[in-house]
């Protein structure tokens, strides 16, 4: 992968529809069944983003295609397909030494196709592939045959020179060895060759997938093309030693192997004769097809650790709030600045620490909370609202970071946890604890870290909350409106939205955008002025994107009794109901996904649900004492809640 764009635009180029693109280039195509054929290539065959080359047995995505077929290096090939310029970190690489310089170019490529084809029997398509891509060539001035090395940026650095008269063989002038001819695929297999040749050789003897799979030549025996080859693609997890079958060759392959880090296994393919080019000019005589020798293993890689999930104990989910927030898992609280997002975090600490109980929140004892805030000061803001909605300071602590900043990844995070027995920890806003040095719009910089964050939540069983400020892209799917990285989101187990109703900015709404323990809470209104304070109002019906977009929603209360009497209906006589099909029903007759969670939590524990496959399937429990209470009722019965209006 080329460093300068990011995964999420190669895997938009790879979704490109290779029958449009191709039509938008001109070319021509022939339907045939649910495929097209090119005709410039009536062997190839394309369908949606894959194509797929008959004649020699391979195909792959839109990448893989115009770098074949159009010559293009990858960033070219990527910015061929989206028309975007790479969004990647750009990394300081050095340029090419001032003495080198690639040979000129003879006009055509007719000597050295004539002398590659007929005496080393190399395959004409194959070769045209190379001469596209600028790799190999013909030099103008003898003739020569010459193979191109480039870094991973495209620059070339390298070139090697064979006569195609005489055996004449020499390095350009000027050329970093670092820098061998090769082909760099997707997959995680690397072969290596001594020269160019050979490299071409092989693939012939196994073209199956080629195009997917890593060659280098390191131009000799030496391991500095090798080394090079490998940092730059960290992916790699076998080599293939394909060396020629001599003294010198054997020697080099035990050296090499132990040259190349520890997680990489490393094999050796003997060839049958001295080199593959030998082996592919005299294959007829190779009446069993056996090309290769031996095959030693010089390093097997490292055995990964595996549990067998038979011995694994199961556990129940444990809650702090159920649904909303779970113990032992990460939740991320999202929503504009001053729209209630820290009050409603307090409100959570006063509840753990206090009994000022949530709604559906089940009676516990009350525990140590740490909150950790970068935006308010302890003194004037956090501690005069922490005393306004009852929470219990004694209980509540903050790490003091005053001489070191406290990060994501610092160890100190743990420690307080287990030191002050912690069951919930706060970190408002959680942008201000990813680090100086962290993109948090990489997501390979953001997940390993919110990795080891959920990793210290599910060792203590601690539920931390993270409060996340949104962006400003509007327009765009709740899920996306998260500061940084869709990481942030992907790794939490809970996704809460709070924003304010467009017709009483005082009024507020808590919605969960995402559940992946249990089905989604109901959404939660609230009021938040400096009269009353924080005051509940009850549940609300609106979606997390019409709270985002400024669409007005509406209590619950007028259609609940409608969306009960569907669910009686559809779960009578003991069926067993997909949530997707109870939801189906629900906006058929003008009830919406929201108030349908609402019925389901008013009829209580009378209704049952379990997850198959995929998704949630109800039924109703026959219970002879009647149809019970729910849990929002329970929470309004509760001594000390109170509602407001």
């Amino acid at each position: 992968m080329n460093r300068n764009y990011t995964e999420e635009q190669i895997a938009r180029a790879n979704e490109t529809n290779l029958v449009a693109f191709m039509k938008s280039q001109g070319e021509r195509l022939v339907k045939s069944g649910h495929e097209f054929r090119w005709q410039s290539h009536d062997s190839l065959t394309v369908r949606e983003n894959k194509w797929y080359r008959h004649s020699q047995s391979k195909g792959g995505n839109p990448i893989d295609f115009v770098m074949e077929f159009y010559g293009k290096s990858f960033p070219e090939a990527v910015k061929m397909l989206t028309g975007e310029e790479g969004e990647g970190r750009q990394e300081a690489v050095p340029a090419p030494s001032p003495d080198f310089r690639l040979p000129e170019r003879a006009k055509t490529n007719t000597r050295i196709k004539e002398y590659l084809t007929k005496e080393r029997g190399i395959e004409p398509e194959l070769i045209e592939t190379f001469l596209r891509l600028g790799d190999v060539y013909e030099e103008k001035v003898h003739g020569n045959v010459i193979f191109v090395g480039r870094d991973e940026d495209g620059i070339p650095r390298y070139a090697h020179a064979r006569g195609i008269k005489e055996k004449y063989r020499q390095d350009i002038s000027g050329s970093d060895k670092k820098y061998g001819f090769c082909h760099r695929g997707e997959d995680d297999q690397l072969f290596v060759f001594e020269a160019p040749i050979d490299l071409l050789s092989f693939i012939c003897l196994f073209p199956k997938d080629w195009i997917r799979r890593n060659y280098l030549s390191i131009g000799g025996v030496a391991g500095k093309a090798l080394r090079q080859f490998l940092s730059g693609r960290p992916a790699i997890t076998k080599v293939f030693l394909c060396l020629d079958n001599d003294e010198a060759g054997n020697t080099a392959c035990s050296r090499l192997a132990e040259e190349i880090s520890e997680e990489i296994s490393v094999i050796r393919l003997l060839p049958v004769r001295k080199d593959w080019n030998e082996i592919l000019m005299n294959k007829a005589a190779i009446k069993d097809g056996s090309y290769i020798k031996e095959t030693v293993i010089l390093r097997d890689e490292e055995k990964i650790p595996m549990i067998q999930l038979s011995k694994v104990e199961i556990k129940p989910v444990e809650w702090l709030w159920f649904p909303y927030i779970p113990s032992g898992k990460m939740t991320i609280i999202q929503g504009n600045p001053g729209e209630g997002k820290t009050f409603l975090a307090m409100m959570i600490v006063a509840a753990c620490t206090n009994r000022k109980y949530l709604p559906n929140m089940q009676a516990r004892e009350p525990c140590n909370v740490i909150y950790q805030t970068a935006e308010d000061g302890l003194a004037d803001t956090i501690v005069p609202r922490l005393e306004m909605v009852g929470a219990d300071l004694n209980h509540v602590l903050t790490i003091d970071d005053a001489g070191k900043a406290l990060t994501l990844n610092d160890g100190r995070l743990e420690k307080a946890i287990r030191q002050n027995k912690a069951k919930l920890l706060i970190l408002d806003p959680v942008q201000a604890f990813l680090g100086a040095n962290v993109d948090m719009n990489r997501a390979n910089e953001v997940r390993p870290i919110f990795r080891h964050l959920g990793e210290i939540a599910e060792r203590t069983r601690c539920a931390i909350v993270l409060i996340g400020h949104l962006n400003k892209a509007s327009g765009t799917q709740s899920t996306y409106r998260g500061l940084g990285s869709i990481d942030l989101t992907a790794v939490v187990r809970s996704l809460l939205f709070v924003g304010k109703v467009k017709k009483d900015p005082n009024t507020r709404v808590i919605v969960q955008e995402k559940s992946s323990l249990a089905p989604p809470g109901v959404s939660l209104a609230f009021t938040l002025d400096e009269e009353t304070g924080f005051q509940w109002i009850g549940e609300y019906d609106i979606t997390a994107d019409e709270l985002l977009a400024g669409v007005e929603g509406r209590c619950t209360e007028k259609k609940v009794e409608t969306a009960e009497k569907l669910i009686y209906d559809m779960l009578a006589d003991g069926k067993r109901v997909a949530n997707n099909d109870m939801v189906k029903a629900a906006e058929k007759i003008g009830i919406s996904d929201r108030t349908l969670r609402d019925a389901k939590r008013n009829i209580g524990a009378r209704l049952q649900s379990e997850k198959e496959g995929n998704q949630w399937v109800f039924w109703l429990e026959d219970i002879s004492s009647g149809k019970e209470k729910g849990k929002w009722q329970d929470f309004i019965d509760t001594p000390g809640c109170h509602f407001a209006g």
